[in-house]
């Protein structure tokens, strides 16, 4: 079993909804969801490019996924994942975009924003006593020598090479998608998520993901929210 520190909207929330329904699973409850049909693209394509992000379901990754330590229990992460979330303040992203990541599609911010990776870089650091160090496969499994070198120190030292300053917050769409069909799938994913494309995304809920065994389909465990912003004051 492994464990995982993500940011995704509550189950109601309209992104939610909508992102399950485009990767065919909703990981809150577990189950599948028909997908759109979409111009340019036959059913079964749909379904293979979405294949990746669906296993591990809607989510921006904070601390990746980890085996629990040794003398750690899954009790004692759940206390102490609450307890993190209460202290932690919500906040907005200011504008979300469609953005791709070289071949695979996502929704990430506009440009870097501080308050997002300090909230990153807490998860990191707080969770890591309950990570399992990585065996030799899963290191292997990284490709340690195309790292760079920040990368290759941060997968040796937290499990994962893509944090702190090379932590890059982004929301999974597809998998890999073959040059020929990038800029059909651009079109396809700025109309399906629209709505929420050039807006404002509030970072109001900390989630814990697991995987009961390795391959199997990530499903939600426990989804908390932050402390609330104040209320602004109007005149």
């Amino acid at each position: 079993m492994r464990y995982a520190i993500y940011f995704t909207p509550p189950e109601d929330d309209a992104l939610s909804i909508r992102a399950a329904t485009w990767l065919g699973r909703d990981a809150f409850r577990g189950e599948v969801r028909q997908q759109p049909d979409v111009a340019g693209f036959d059913a079964s394509q749909i379904v293979s490019l979405t294949e990746d992000p669906r296993r591990y379901g809607f989510h921006a990754t904070l601390k990746p996924p980890f085996e629990l330590a040794s003398g750690r229990s899954e009790d004692e992460l759940l206390h102490s994942f609450e307890a993190f979330a209460a202290v932690l303040q919500a906040f907005e992203i200011p504008k979300l975009v469609l953005g791709q990541l070289g071949s695979f599609f996502a929704l990430v911010p506009a440009e870097r924003y501080g308050e997002l990776h300090a909230f990153a870089d807490a998860c990191v650091k707080h969770f890591e006593p309950f990570r399992a160090p990585l065996s030799e496969a899963d290191i292997a499994r990284r490709k340690p020598e195309k790292l760079t070198g920040s990368e290759r120190q941060h997968l040796m030292q937290w499990g994962y090479p893509y944090v702190f300053e090379d932590f890059r917050f982004h929301m999974t769409l597809t998998g890999q998608v073959p040059a020929e069909d990038q800029a059909p799938m651009r079109a396809v994913l700025e109309a399906q998520f629209a709505p929420f494309i050039n807006r404002p995304l509030a970072v109001s809920h900390l989630s814990l993901f697991v995987e009961p065994e390795r391959g199997a389909p990530f499903v939600m465990k426990r989804i908390v929210p932050l402390r609330a912003l104040p209320e602004r004051k109007t005149a």
